[in-house]
């Protein structure tokens, strides 16, 4: 079995490139599982994978570099044991360190496994704010890996992206490089698939770092069950703009330059709905996954930014979504939060 860890910050694409690598795999004849790790209690890009017809298993409440690695063993030993891929993908939650991820999983009791290079992502619309909010654990994120994929090249111009290449090279001169737009899949993302058909040769140096720590990122997260019959698509995308633009104006009073990702998920009877926000300086995302709905309608919110505590980042989530849902006389209550237990696959 042959373990793909796909890494990077925050918002730098890591669950499109997923997405888009797995079903190109399955294309190809491979049998794949993805496990996702979220630094918070509730998971939400497990089910934007999911939907995509892929097996998708979530580890939460942690970082699978940290504090998550008996959650992790199990997890690998359940899929070979259950279901037997020949390919797992990784995606490290984006304030994890990838190869520490590696050399954990080489110490587990697990058989016959091999590892394609380790992979950190780069938005290059945004990695100058990353260096400047968190500069020493953007450096060792990239330190860390083999390949180094700068993506959202779509969102740039080209002397961007050369002078975004340049100060990886610097970081990481023995990186491959490689520069492409996961959301097009375009030629360079090709390029990047092939190059995962390799081994990985590199190893861990030095002591373990919490990597929570050192990304000075507060995190929180929350389900809520929405009650209301007419939920449709236009209206649902244009509440999730507001909403995140609500919260990005909250944000901005603590932190005015702040980075990382607010992301949400909402499944409601026309089908699920995709929206993110990654900084300061960013506008909010939708996008409609999928048109096939579910009775059971619920929003799933994950928020993990710089320098912005987790009580004041809580009470902004709560407070905005008190406000915009109550605007559009949406019900919700919010889903109790448990202890995390090991994964039942």
């Amino acid at each position: 079995m042959k373990v793909m860890i796909i890494g990077g910050f925050l918002g730098s694409g890591k669950t499109t490139t997923l997405r888009s690598l797995g079903r190109h795999l399955v294309e190809k004849g491979h049998k794949i599982a993805i496990i996702v790790n979220e630094i918070g209690e509730v998971g939400v890009d497990g089910e934007t994978i999911s939907g995509s017809g892929l097996v998708t298993k979530e580890l939460t409440s942690g970082c699978i570099c940290c504090s998550l690695r008996i959650s992790m063993e199990y997890t690998l030993q359940t899929l070979v044991e259950e279901y037997n891929p020949d390919i797992v993908i990784i995606e490290p939650t984006g304030i994890a360190f990838p190869m520490q991820i590696k050399e954990h999983i080489e110490l587990m009791d697990v058989e016959d496994l091999s590892f394609a290079p380790v992979v950190s992502l780069v938005d290059a619309s945004r990695i100058n704010m990353e260096i400047s909010q968190v500069p020493v654990f953007i450096a060792n994120q990239i330190k860390e890996s083999e390949i180094v994929c700068i993506n959202k090249i779509d969102l740039v111009d080209a002397e961007t992206v050369a002078s975004v290449t340049r100060t990886v090279m610097q970081l990481n001169p023995d990186a491959l490089v490689i520069e492409f737009s996961a959301k097009r899949m375009d030629d360079k993302f090709r390029m990047f698939i092939d190059l995962l058909a390799g081994e990985s040769e590199a190893e861990h140096t030095g002591a373990d770092l919490n990597s929570i720590e050192m990304s000075g990122v507060g995190s929180y997260s929350g389900e809520y069950f929405l009650r209301a019959d007419n939920l449709h698509s236009d209206r649902m995308t244009s509440m999730l703009v507001h909403l995140l633009e609500e919260i990005k104006s909250r944000l901005m009073e603590i932190n005015p330059e702040f980075i990382g990702h607010v992301k949400m998920t909402l499944k409601f009877r026309e089908g699920l709905i995709k929206a993110n926000l990654t900084s300061a300086h960013g506008d909010p995302f939708v996008e409609i996954l999928d048109e096939t709905g579910d009775e059971e309608q619920h929003l799933k919110l994950l928020s993990a930014v710089t320098l912005v505590p987790r009580d004041k980042l809580a009470g902004i989530i709560e407070s905005s979504i008190s406000k915009v849902l109550g605007n559009e006389g949406i019900s919700f209550e919010k889903k109790a939060q448990q202890e995390q237990k090991p994964i039942n696959l």
